[in-house]
């Protein structure tokens, strides 16, 4: 059963080591992204019998002797069953893709951040390997919707939503965090390497060359602040976000357009 993942089984009641009951009861604790449909065939005619099959997961039974119509009609409905089941588990993926990706820009939210960077956290732990947080911020922000209006504030945000995300690696995380916030998960990554790419991913944006005539230079730019995890110091999720908002906080402070690192 678990390397063929039928999505109708037919098995009978008694059988030498695991009996049909227990199968059922197996299969169903087992099962997590579809619905496998499944017919009991028992020569126990007993009503009582039968419900205990049927309240271990089966679907529906077959008494022996076999009558090949009988079954040929219970595959019918298995086969409509387990369609059913196939649109739903579709449409929950659907569901579930959509309540982590945020509307306006497509990145992944914080939601689906919150997963990811605890099994990141814990596969750091595990590897002893280090990985660390860019938190980006759009400079001046507030002024740029003021002065554009909100629409222009939209397009911004998805413009820059895209420009970081063409420089990243396959394997770095993408997340809008707040408004016109933006962080950056980086596994296996060290302060100086994040060093380096944050600074490339605050570039790419300044060279989108927004006009934002409330900014030093004119154009839109990011600040950004980086934490880094070593496996080891005990640090939470938590906390490393905490310290990566302090950075940014020290790289607006001194002036924007600018990485900063969090000091240990």
């Amino acid at each position: 059963f678990g390397a063929h993942r039928p999505d109708v089984l037919v098995t009978d009641w008694m059988m030498p080591g695991l009996n049909g009951p227990q199968l059922c009861r197996a299969i169903r604790g087992a099962e997590r992204d579809r619905y496998t449909y499944i017919v009991l065939l028992t020569s126990l005619a007993a009503q009582d019998e039968i419900l205990a099959g049927m309240e271990a997961g089966a679907d529906d039974y077959v008494v022996k002797p076999l009558d090949p119509f009988a079954l040929q009609a219970r595959l019918l409905v298995a086969k409509r069953v387990t369609s059913l089941h196939l649109e739903l588990a579709d449409y929950r993926e659907k569901l579930s893709e959509k309540a982590q990706t945020d509307p306006l820009t497509k990145l992944l939210n914080r939601l689906k951040l919150t997963d990811d960077l605890e099994s990141l956290h814990d596969r750091s732990e595990r590897y002893d390997r280090p990985y660390s947080l860019g938190l980006c911020d759009i400079d001046f922000f507030k002024s740029y919707n003021d002065t554009y209006g909100h629409q222009a504030g939209d397009r911004a945000l998805q413009q820059v939503a895209a420009a970081l995300a063409s420089v990243g690696r396959r394997s770095d995380g993408l997340y809008r965090y707040g408004g016109e916030e933006f962080l950056w998960v980086l596994p296996e990554t060290g302060a100086a390497e994040a060093a380096m790419a944050v600074d490339r991913f605050c570039t790419a944006v300044t060279e989108l060359q927004i006009v934002h005539c409330g900014s030093g230079g004119g154009v839109l730019t990011v600040s950004a602040g980086i934490s880094t995890y070593l496996p080891g110091s005990g640090i939470s999720t938590e906390l490393l976000l905490r310290q990566a908002d302090l950075a940014l906080y020290g790289a607006k402070a001194a002036g924007r357009n600018r990485v900063v690192a969090a000091s240990r």
